[in-house]
């Protein structure tokens, strides 16, 4: 530790530099925090470096300074603060205080001057200082007891200066630094210097002259061309010297015996980055090498900081015969267990570590003996009276299936748990969700972690359910999105056939389709070029061809699929790229991509459905990403030509919700048009074409229907005038007019989205129907752009969210029939809101009545739920039944 060290750091300097090195950032609740995450983690880094015995912070205060008062332009050029920069301030403060370490700022100064005085004072008590800071303007304060540690590339990389560098950098010594500034300006504070005098030449005047005043003394003996360059201009080359000088002694109270860092108020500063969740910077604190050896009060961020240790749990490696009867008879007797698997999907368990409630935690390897634990884990599993709680239990199930294992009594899985409290979290490992519900931090690594992670399961099943049933979402969770994990799993497992020659067939014909695009684009072109090269592609269209240019990008134009779409029109060749995109994909995600994924065992695609991803509850899947296949153009619909039944005899039925979004906006709105269209039975987007448009049903055109279906669809999501018309191609005015006129027909979904908006703003929340809750803070934000996306996510939050609630409900309660009827059918995809299931012919007439029955009862609503049901020998060929 440098006792007689004090370091000073320049905060503004390093919030500006972090917010634009980092990208937007932001915690669950959607305060950004990219700004202070990088402050925070420099800072975290400085201290563990250099160890010093003193700390202080500067920052400006306000945007006038006495500079101002010399030279009203002063920083003038200077950008506003970003919106979402400027309460990033306040979040460093809290920082500060919870780390205990003192900040200045002083009314008409800037964080420079009270640099240079705090630096000051400390030298004459004969301290070192070290400024940490990214203003070079900090250089004129390094003397033989300061140094600056100026940061270069964002805030990765840092250099130091002493008097030595200075010179080698500048040429100059660190007094002089101002004189450089006074001659040649400095345009990141608008100082304006003397014109056409650089830096080269301000060096070798101040070599030769020492410093400007002396410069402007000696005009008679310069050469005629800085003679002519300088008179006139001596009143501006001191001024900005004057407006480049540092003051170092600022009217300010300072007892340096403040500054004396004692570490951090480790209770303010945990509570503090589990707030912004700045889940790696309370790692780095746990896992410091100081942390791993005995602390010692040299290290300020690891000493005396009980409530930031690693969580530690004792366990017991299970060896013996009489062990493994003792924990089956204690699993018995508590009739609860946390199970915690290790392995990899298709390569088995490896080893499972086992708590019991007020027993030890137990570890069993799998490889000390197979079939003695394999036994264990199988009498646990089996053996329905015992209640399990896993975190992740869908991969469990996979590891148990792999070993004949059938789960039974699946109690409680704390990820699924943690998703509901928490939608919009980055992740849900174990480690984080028991930092936010247990607050404590687990070990990284090891055994000892995974024993403390089986421990931290079991009472995460406690703790989390209670916060479950605080916020009303017990039964939604126990009654759907528990038992939909077994669902998921079985879904998984099953995985969909496809045909692979099929697949081969359809990446040859795209081959020889994107071939064939790409002779016609280059003989457009008038020349060969690499077409998926934004560059080249960038030349020929705005350089060769001269299409407008709408956007640019760092490296260039800008081809991406908004500007191409705008060109369109324009060329024909913009049209011919924006189709050998688009086949071009299908070739590579789907034709190829899909056979790439096939499993050789089973012959079949086993993707993963996610049910911890998104924030409105909707279903995600991945490897293959199902959910994205394309439907607009027939050569994406042909796709789905591959997924077909896993035997012959056997057929693929899809079931597919019919405008389920807007029969929930009916339900939710209580409009009387749209309440009427569906109990009548009529088609939604005429009738809403017939309200718009003024004209009988009878007359509604497909032109008109489809720009209905738009305004439809676009309001659910928030869509504004001028988005509408970007999608119809139509002007903002008529656009404007098509919404106003939808809410002059259906003035229920016009109170309707004023009522749930405010509400959201109220409460910070929406519900979905059953009760599932996604947290706005978006709604409060100052910056208008999130604001707007929270309005817009307070308005389709509980539609979409209520839809996937709904088929969710369908899922579990389909699955659940098809067992209890012992029915071959199997579930095996879903996509949005449809499902497509493997059925034997002879079950058809069965499986049609059990999916419509369960589908459309789901969820009483005050409108019908209506499901199309279409059966075929493939995904594609389904036909209407």
């Amino acid at each position: 530790m440098s006792l007689d060290t004090l370091i000073v750091i320049d905060g503004n300097s390093l919030i500006h530099r972090a917010f634009h090195a980092i990208p937007l950032l932001t915690n669950s609740q959607g305060v950004i925090t990219n700004a202070v995450y990088g402050f925070t983690n420099m800072l975290l880094k400085i201290l563990n470096e250099q160890e010093p015995g003193l700390v202080a912070v500067a920052f400006d205060k306000g945007k006038i300074t006495f500079r101002h008062q010399d030279y009203a332009d002063y920083k003038g050029t200077r950008k506003a603060t970003p919106d979402e920069l400027r309460p990033q301030f306040i979040l460093a403060r809290d920082v500060l205080r919870a780390m205990r370490i003192p900040y200045f700022e002083l009314e008409g100064f800037e964080a420079d001057d009270l640099i240079g005085t705090i630096a000051s004072q400390a030298e004459a008590t004969g301290l070192n200082v070290l400024i940490l800071t990214g203003d070079r303007d900090a250089l004129q304060l390094v003397s033989p007891k300061t140094k600056v540690l100026l940061t270069r590339k964002g805030i990765t990389e840092l250099e130091i200066f002493d008097e030595g560098k200075v010179w080698d950098k500048y040429g100059v010594t660190p007094s002089q630094i101002i004189d450089l500034k006074g001659l040649q300006g400095d345009p990141s504070d608008n100082i304006p210097g003397v014109p056409g005098i650089g830096e080269k030449t301000a060096t070798t005047l101040l070599k030769d002259y020492g410093h400007v005043e002396e410069i402007l003394a000696q005009l008679d003996h310069l050469s005629p061309r800085l003679q002519k360059l300088l008179r006139g201009k001596e009143d501006i080359a001191l001024l900005s010297k004057k407006l480049a000088t540092i003051i170092r002694d600022v009217p300010m109270e300072l007892d340096l015996s403040e500054c004396s860092w004692r570490g951090p108020d480790q209770h303010k500063l945990l509570e503090l980055f589990k707030e912004l969740e700045f889940k790696s910077l309370i790692k780095q604190l746990t896992n410091s090498p100081a942390s791993k050896k005995e602390k010692t009060s040299s290290n300020k961020l690891v000493s005396n900081l009980p409530e930031l240790e690693t969580y530690q749990v004792g366990y017991q490696t299970v060896t013996t015969q009489e062990e493994r009867d003792e924990i089956l008879v204690q699993a018995s007797h508590s009739g609860k267990v946390a199970l915690l698997l290790t392995g990899v999907r298709g390569q088995g368990i490896a080893a499972f570590y086992l708590a019991v409630p007020d027993q030890d935690i137990y570890l069993l390897r799998v490889a000390d003996d197979l079939d003695s634990n394999l036994t264990v884990l199988r009498a646990l599993c089996e053996n329905s009276e015992i209640k399990k709680i896993f975190h992740d239990a869908k991969d469990a199930i996979w590891l148990l299936q792999q070993q004949d294992i059938v789960l039974k009594n699946l109690y409680f899985d704390t990820m699924v748990a943690a998703y509901l409290l928490n939608p919009t979290a980055a992740n849900y490992d174990v480690n984080d969700v028991a930092l936010e519900h247990l607050n404590i931090i687990l070990p990284a690594e090891g055994e000892t972690a995974l024993a403390a992670q089986a421990e931290s399961i079991l009472r995460l099943g406690k703790v989390l359910y209670d916060k479950l049933a605080e916020r009303d979402e017990d039964r939604l969770y126990q009654e759907m999105e528990l038992p939909l994990v077994q669902v998921l799993a079985e879904m998984e497992l099953a995985g969909v056939a496809v045909d692979k020659q099929g697949l081969k067939d359809m990446s040859a014909e795209l081959y020889q389709a994107i071939e064939t695009l790409s002779a016609r684009i280059h003989e457009l072109a008038g020349e060969n070029f690499n077409i998926n090269s934004p560059k080249q592609l960038g030349q020929i269209l705005f350089e060769k061809l001269k299409l407008p240019v709408f956007k640019k990008t760092k490296t260039g134009y800008s081809t991406d699929a908004e500007v191409l779409e705008k060109l369109a029109e324009e060329h024909e060749i913009v049209a011919l790229i924006l189709e050998y995109r688009q086949l071009a994909k299908l070739k590579s995600t789907y034709a190829d991509g899909l056979a790439a994924l096939v499993d050789a065992k089973t012959g079949r695609l086993h993707s993963t459905f996610h049910q911890t991803v998104t924030a409105t509850g909707r279903l995600s899947s991945a490897e293959p990403n199902l959910q994205n296949i394309p439907i607009r153009l027939e050569s994406g619909r042909r796709i789905r030509k591959v997924f077909i039944p896993r035997q012959r005899g056997n057929l693929l039925l899809t079931a597919d919700y019919s405008q389920i979004e807007l029969r929930i906006l009916a339900h939710m709105s209580q409009d009387n048009s749209f309440l009427e269209a569906f109990r009548l039975g009529q088609d939604i987007h005429t009738r809403t074409a017939s309200e718009v448009f003024g004209v009988p049903l009878d007359l509604v055109t497909s032109e008109m229907r489809s720009r209905a279906k738009a305004v439809n669809f676009g309001i659910v999501y928030g869509i504004s005038d001028f988005g509408l018309a970007r999608d119809l191609k139509v002007s903002r005015q008529e656009a404007k007019s098509y919404i106003d006129n939808y809410f002059a027909r259906c003035p229920g979904v016009r109170r309707y989205i004023d009522r749930v908006i405010q509400e959201a703003k109220t409460q910070g929340y929406v519900n979905t129907l059953l009760n599932r809750r996604r947290y706005l803070p978006e709604l409060f934000s100052k910056n208008f752009n999130i604001r707007n996306f929270g309005e817009r996510a307070a308005m389709n939050t509980p539609i979409q969210g209520s839809a996937a609630d709904i088929i969710k409900l369908a899922m579990v309660k389909i699955n659940k029939e098809l067992k209890e009827q012992q029915m071959q059918a199997q579930m095996i995809l879903q996509v949005h809101d449809e499902l497509i299931f493997d059925t034997p012919e002879t079950e058809v007439e069965t499986l049609i009545k059990l999916v419509r029955e369960c589908m459309e009862n789901a969820l009483v609503l005050d409108v019908p739920l209506d499901v199309d049901i279409k059966l075929g020998l493939n995904w594609y060929e389904a036909k209407p039944i």
